[in-house]
């Protein structure tokens, strides 16, 4: 499944989002997850910026059941996306904003889930940089089970969600295919397709 969230901002989807996550305990009902979850929340979410970057891979991947033995595959991996050089031995207090989301896009996009969520996801870094960021995440969301995508971007939406939510102040509006979906948000005055 494919499922996307829209929404004007303040609907709820990052909540929900963050509920799906465990972040957040719903205050009504419950919820019950089967599988393993990547968020792709917040480029920072998990990382210690006194520990270098390489003991933030190392975190990562213990937090995320990587053994022992698969580590240094996980640390090249991550190394070679994030084009760090010697900073990656270093604390990542001292990283650039861009550097700092290198490596938590490298971080968040290296283990894959069965069921990923994601939240609009601002990149910083040069053409060939983005370029290959767009790359890795379209085969991140191939990899998925689930994806739970929200976005204000209309054609990320069509290209990758097969159902969509539109979300107002937490409840459901609507819900079925992208393109009917779509259509009634934006005859209602929902943000300008992109």
């Amino acid at each position: 499944d494919r499922l996307g969230l829209v929404g004007s901002n303040g609907a709820g989807k990052t909540t929900l989002l963050r509920v799906l996550a465990g972040i957040y305990e719903p205050v009504a009902g419950g919820l019950t997850v089967r599988g393993s979850i990547s968020a792709l929340l917040d480029t920072t979410l998990g990382m210690n910026a006194e520990l270098t970057g390489r003991e933030n891979i190392q975190l990562r991947g213990l937090y995320n059941g990587v053994n022992r033995a698969a580590l240094p595959r996980l640390e090249e991996d991550v190394a070679s996306f994030a084009e760090l050089g010697d900073f990656l031995d270093l604390p990542v207090r001292i990283y650039s904003a861009g550097m700092v989301i290198r490596l938590g896009f490298a971080l968040a996009t290296a283990i894959r889930p069965q069921i990923l969520l994601m939240d609009e996801w601002f990149l910083a870094g040069d053409a060939a940089f983005l370029d290959k960021a767009r790359q890795r995440l379209e085969a991140l969301v191939q990899g998925a089970d689930i994806l739970v995508l929200s976005s204000h971007n209309d054609a990320v939406i069509r290209a990758w969600c097969d159902r969509v939510l539109w979300l107002d102040q937490g409840r459901i509006v609507a819900d079925g295919p992208p393109e009917q979906v779509l259509d009634q948000y934006h005859a209602a005055g929902g943000v300008a397709p992109v």
